[in-house]
């Protein structure tokens, strides 16, 4: 793999050539479909061949000029020499999307066609500057059989359509706005339709259309409401105006993301579409509103204005996600969102942070753009995005959003632009801010506190401590570090967001009678780790007393977690595990404060994970911290058994979102700690109206490892086989099992008539579920739940590398292992780098883990 060059930042050069405008014809067949691109082209730069990217293509002519012209393919690219100043190219290929199993480019899905072209499939279906800084307008006349494909879709507004011979029809799409070709898109099948409409606040009248597979109207109808509601957020919160005539979504079930935003065609997983009360969960409800907006929400953040390049990936997903976060918590629970996103953070950005693919949120190399569309770029994006929001305010944001669009309406720019608007309009000073954007890693503040009776003087010391990721030359970060002080009747006495810019920062406070209790980076102000020695007493009393409903959560989630750590020491020293009564009191509160949110009572009951727990530090005695858990999960449930029963009870005829959540949180505490009653969980799956509820009680018969888990797991196979993205939830649970035979039955239904290797749902729920939610397997000290994972690697390196590398990443997390796990997740990275036909997908993971 040698051959396998990165790309660097600082060797980005403006393009040579550039095309304003593209006229295509796709004349569709399953495996030899025509494609006609003639482009206007422009040179830029004198004395420079014309560089075109192809992939995978039959090249069938080249014409400059309606002229054959010369060329040659070096590389991979088609090169043109000699050129004039402005020119027409027209260059017909020949590909074969029936055989595309790379879910990349032009494929079929189901027996539609179907496109993915970001971060680079465009050149996968003709030859083109595949570079998100050329932008072009697009006009594209889509042909094939009325049978089967009575629906021919594309970008922009439909100006023409018309019968052709041999039961062949066409439809011309025109584009009004000029994109980058990740842009490009492109859909043909036999759909349901959903249709509605939406007025825009100027009087402009917007049709709406939901396309579905057959059958699957009656699923459409959240991800149209969610639609519209995301419309009118964006026009009330940023005042974003919706551009064109027709917004579409289609919902596809062979897609490697959750979904794309192309522009006014939305292409979708069906994941997050297709949803009824019967086959979808609440948390599937949220999702779909949550997904369906961010992709709305690109049509100004990443589509009228785009990166410059694919290292600026953050400037649009960054920004986008904050923006999504945003909806969600405006028209649902804000405390509940932004745990959930802290959660992300946390579990998942960290490790991977502290793991071989650690990057900034705008990368400075890479070898495969698609690795690079992660938590860090993301969500830690949306984080920088977010800290921004706090320094300048609702007020200094907006007037940045709108200085940003001004300036950059139509063209493709870089993380400093978005920057430098938010400064020029706030006069806000972000050049140390701009940090966040370059350098990798998690910073740690340590902080410190000391209080003196007599002058009533409180001092903070916050020591910022940067990460071995961020660099030799690294230095600090301005973290915005929000602060609440509580007195000891549980008042609030102070909310202030102070700015650490140093390696050594101090805060005093005076005037104060009684030393406070310190509520810290409140609301996770900053994504950073926090070490500061709590006692059991402070968190409790934040639990019950901070203003913060986020910080009573994350003071929930110390709590547990220094009982489970505490436990874990015990085991290694020999001594006997034990919990603090006051721990459990403390829980006990919860579920007797019925003035509490329930969403918010249940992500308090929820317990940290094991992976969870593993990102608190920095290495793990693996097996010692599975015993401790389960020890202090028994405990705990145990001391509150007769509130969890009561609270159940209470709540198990409310048809409420909240209410489930609150509900099946006690039952599946009451499972983990082997008290839950088998005929209270057959008795919630037979009485189930909703998908929520029956996999509650699904996960508690397996949790509680109850006699009756394999009979209600046939029985919701039995009706739900049929429906691929409910399967996809059992074969999550089958994956999720934690006994030893999980491995032979994994094998067994890769087999199954309801699983295939070639869709990346089927993939994710069985084989990506295993490694990333099921520790106690995937890390058996035998290794055997690492060679699963690389047999089904090594398969679908051939099949579809961009999900081979998206679910290999438990086992490039090796860090913090014991040197036998360490050495057992080593050789099947050696297997895998010594494929012959390894994929740069695949290369870089492994790669770089091996290299670490």
């Amino acid at each position: 793999m040698s051959e396998l060059q990165a790309k660097h930042l600082k060797d980005y050069q403006s393009p040579a050539f550039t095309i304003s405008e593209l006229d295509m014809l796709v004349d569709l067949y399953p495996s030899k479909t025509r494609v006609i691109a003639r482009s206007q082209v422009i040179r830029c730069r004198d004395n420079e061949a014309l560089l075109l990217d192809g992939e995978g293509l039959e090249l069938k002519s080249v014409k400059v000029n309606n002229e054959a012209y010369p060329y040659q393919i070096v590389a991979g690219q088609l090169r043109l020499e000699g050129l004039p100043a402005h020119f027409a190219l027209e260059i017909e290929t020949e590909i074969d999307p029936v055989g595309n199993s790379s879910l990349e480019g032009l494929y079929m899905s189901d027996g539609a066609y179907c496109t993915q072209c970001e971060a680079e499939g465009f050149r996968r279906i003709t030859y083109f500057p595949d570079r998100p800084d050329v932008l072009a307008k697009y006009r594209v006349r889509i042909e094939a059989p009325k049978t089967g494909f009575p629906y021919l879709l594309s970008n922009g507004n439909k100006v023409e359509a018309g019968a052709l011979d041999d039961d062949r029809h066409y439809v011309v799409w025109e584009d009004p706005f000029p994109k980058p070709s990740y842009l490009f898109a492109l859909v043909a099948g036999d759909f349901d339709l959903l249709q509605d409409s939406f007025v825009t606040q100027s009087g402009r009248h917007v049709a709406l259309e939901v396309f579905v597979d057959k059958g699957n109207l009656h699923k459409a109808h959240h991800a149209m409401a969610s639609l519209k509601k995301s419309m009118a957020w964006d026009e009330s919160r940023f005042g974003l105006e919706y551009d064109l005539d027709i917004y579409m979504i289609v919902a596809v079930d062979f897609f490697n993301m959750g979904a794309m935003e192309n522009k006014g065609l939305n292409i979708f997983n069906t994941k997050y579409v297709l949803a009824d009360i019967e086959s979808a969960t609440d948390d599937d409800f949220h999702g779909i509103e949550s997904v369906v907006g961010h992709e709305y929400f690109h049509n100004w953040t990443g589509n009228r204005v785009t990166c410059r390049d694919w290292f600026q990936l953050s400037l649009k997903e960054g920004l986008t996600v904050f923006r999504d976060q945003e909806f969600s918590s405006d028209v649902g629970s804000r405390a509940v969102n932004r745990i959930q996103a802290i959660k992300v953070i946390k579990n998942q950005q960290f490790a991977e942070d502290s793991g071989p693919m650690a990057h900034p949120i705008r990368p400075q190399s890479v070898i495969e753009m698609n690795n690079f569309y992660t938590v860090t770029v993301y969500n830690k994006g949306a984080e920088v995005i977010r800290m921004m929001h706090t320094l300048l305010g609702e007020a200094g944001f907006q007037a940045g959003m709108k200085l940003y669009f001004q300036r950059h309406d139509g063209q493709a720019v870089t993380c400093d632009d978005f920057v430098g608007a938010m400064e020029d309009a706030s006069g806000v000073d972000l050049s140390q801010f701009r940090l966040w954007y370059n350098q990798a890693g998690t910073p740690t503040l340590k902080v410190s506190d000391s209080f003196d009776a007599r002058s009533g003087e409180y001092r903070l010391v916050v020591l910022q401590q940067l990460p071995p990721q961020a660099g030799d030359d690294a230095k600090p970060m301005h973290i915005p570090f929000d602060l609440e002080l509580i007195g000891d009747d549980g008042k609030s006495l102070l909310n202030k967001v102070l700015d650490v810019k140093e390696a050594h920062n101090e805060f005093v406070f005076e005037g104060l009678s009684t030393r406070p209790v310190p509520s810290l980076l409140q609301n996770f102000s900053a994504p950073v780790k926090l070490e500061y020695d709590f006692t059991t007493a402070q968190l409790i009393s934040l639990m019950r007393n901070a203003s913060s409903e986020v910080a009573r959560w994350e003071a929930s989630v110390s709590l547990i977690s220094r009982a489970i750590w505490g436990n874990v020491n015990a085991l290694v020293s020999g001594g006997d595990m034990a919990l603090d009564t006051r721990v459990a009191d403390a829980f006990r509160a919860v579920l007797l404060d019925e003035e509490l949110d329930p969403q918010l009572a249940a992500e308090i009951l929820n317990i940290p994970s094991i992976n969870a727990l593993i990102e608190q530090v920095d290495s793990v005695n693996f097996d010692a911290l599975v015993s401790a858990r389960a020890f202090v999960l028994e405990e705990l449930s145990a001391n509150l058994e007769d509130e969890l029963l009561v609270r159940y009870r209470e709540l198990y005829h409310i048809d409420s979102a909240p209410a489930r959540a609150l509900k099946n949180a006690c039952l599946a505490m009451l499972a983990r700690g082997g008290l839950c009653p088998e005929e209270l969980v057959e008795k919630q799956f037979n009485e189930s109206c909703n998908m929520t509820d029956s996999l509650a009680a699904l996960g508690a018969a397996m949790a509680g490892e109850l006699d009756c888990q394999d009979s209600l797991l046939e029985r919701f196979e039995q009706r739900w086989v049929d429906t691929p993205l409910v399967m996809d939830k059992w074969f999550m649970l089958q994956a999720s099992r934690q006994d030893d035979a999980v491995l032979g039955r994994i094998d067994a239904l890769v087999s199954h008539k309801a699983f295939s290797l070639n869709n990346p749902n089927r993939v994710r729920s069985l084989i990506g579920c295993f490694a990333a939610n099921n520790p106690v397997q995937f890390h058996r000290e035998d290794g055997e739940g690492y060679r699963l994972l690389t047999r089904y690697l090594k398969q679908l390196n051939g099949v579809n590398p961009q999900v081979a590398a998206r679910i290999i990443t438990p086992l490039i997390q090796f860090g913090k292992f014991d040197e036998g796990r360490k050495q057992n997740m080593k050789a099947c990275l050696e297997e895998l780098i010594g494929m012959p036909e390894l994929s740069r997908d695949l290369y870089e993971k492994v790669s770089r883990a091996l290299s670490q």
